[in-house]
């Protein structure tokens, strides 16, 4: 029975293999993407990288200007963050079968997660650019809508995950709603939640970046500014800034959650 299951497994692990090896050459003929090609450039990319994406002196008398965009990026990101966790912590508890149970109002808060979850950050973006135009205020709502999709799903993990047998312990003893809420859900369910908005805050900061490049603002208009103006020595110092920054932040996040979890 045992070899049985074994061979079965092998057997559909090749079948997936091969159903991936056939659409990966069905993509490459239909794109008629050259692999020899794409693969023999890599050196000279590098190469060119080398000799011209490099911050020089002339770049590093921007560094003041790349700084302050910086800021604006990191502060909308970590706004659009925070209230969007206030959002979905709501909704999440709507949605939990632990504490909303199986009727509409789970219904609804899930299909609100799964709807704003799976529309992309960047269409969000050019969704907004029709209402607010080239503004802060048109990546702050499309960071706000995508991060609200995504943390509300993750709460509803969180709370069905950790605060089932507490829920039940309580309601056995006839506590009210929210007494449940305030004495058990958000009590055993914050480290986790805490972790899932530090994610996001690092996620946001590296989305951030695109949606500047569509909506002018931030860090990533000055990176499409000056490689679009051939400043490749300005851009790289944008691309060094931006990673240092990333770095720093996800040590802070698990430094973080080392320290809750």
């Amino acid at each position: 029975m045992q070899v049985n299951f074994f061979a079965r497994k092998r057997r559909n692990s090749l079948i997936y293999c091969a159903l991936i090896l056939v659409l990966t050459i069905c993509a490459i003929i239909i794109t008629e993407y050259d692999v020899v090609k794409g693969f023999t450039s890599v050196p000279k990319a590098a190469e060119w990288a080398v000799s011209n994406f490099y911050p020089n002196a002339e770049a590093m008398d921007k560094l003041p200007d790349i700084i302050a965009s910086l800021l604006e990026t990191l502060l909308v990101s970590i706004a659009a963050t925070t209230i969007a966790a206030g959002f979905a912590l709501f909704f999440a508890i709507m949605g939990s079968q632990t504490t909303g149970g199986d009727g509409v109002l789970s219904f609804i808060g899930r299909s609100v997660a799964t709807l704003f979850r799976n529309i992309d950050v960047a269409a969000w973006s050019m969704i907004l650019l029709l209402s607010f135009g080239q503004s802060v205020l048109t990546g702050y709502f499309a960071l706000f809508f995508g991060s609200f999709g995504f943390l509300t799903r993750a709460f509803i993990e969180s709370i069905d995950e950790v605060s089932n047998s507490s829920v039940e312990a309580l309601r056995a003893t006839g506590a009210s709603f929210l007494c449940i809420i305030f004495k058990s859900v958000i009590p055993s369910s914050i480290p986790q939640m805490i972790s899932w908005i530090l994610f996001t805050v690092e996620t946001n900061i590296r989305n951030a970046t695109l949606i500047g490049i569509l909506t002018g603002t931030g860090i990533g208009f000055l990176f499409s500014l000056y490689y679009k103006s051939l400043n490749y020595s300005s851009a790289s110092l944008v691309v060094l800034v931006i990673v240092v920054t990333i770095l720093l932040i996800e040590t802070i996040s698990n430094y973080v959650r080392r320290v809750i979890l």
